[in-house]
């Protein structure tokens, strides 16, 4: 079975309690952080006009724990500020779209310079793939 090559989907596999899931284990897929919805103020949060949101604590959380508050009139999709997403780390946002059959619900866009997003949707629940520029500063 070569589910990394992408010959079956995902609902061909059929995962065992002591595997890691296919987008860590095949895919070398990397976590990234968990969002996760909330009304209340976030503690120094940063707030995104365009988005209409804020968010805060992803700095200082060593389990990559973000919180995100939106405005009512958010134009962000209703799943993603409804229910918590997790995010991946991709090499290629565009080649990790290719090879699967994700349902969009957020277009890749670039929310800052040298990143780039997509929202996907998986059994009702919102994953975010990100895309850093290759050219990092060497540590």
């Amino acid at each position: 079975m070569n589910l990394s090559a992408g010959k079956l989907t995902i609902m061909d596999y059929i995962r065992r309690d002591n595997e890691p899931p296919l987008a860590t284990g095949a895919w070398g897929w990397k976590f990234h952080h968990i969002g996760i919805p909330t009304n209340d103020i976030i503690n120094e949060e940063k707030y995104l006009p365009l988005l209409k949101m804020g968010v805060g604590g992803f700095a200082e959380s060593p389990f990559g724990i973000e919180w995100m508050r939106f405005d009512q009139d958010s134009n962000v999709n209703e799943l993603i500020r409804n229910v918590p997403h997790i995010a991946f780390e991709v090499n290629d946002i565009e080649s990790e779209l290719s090879r699967h059959d994700f349902k969009i619900i957020t277009k890749s866009n670039s929310p800052s310079e040298g990143v780039k997003v997509v929202m996907v949707e998986h059994n009702g629940a919102p994953i975010e793939l990100i895309e850093f520029q290759k050219n990092k500063l060497k540590q």
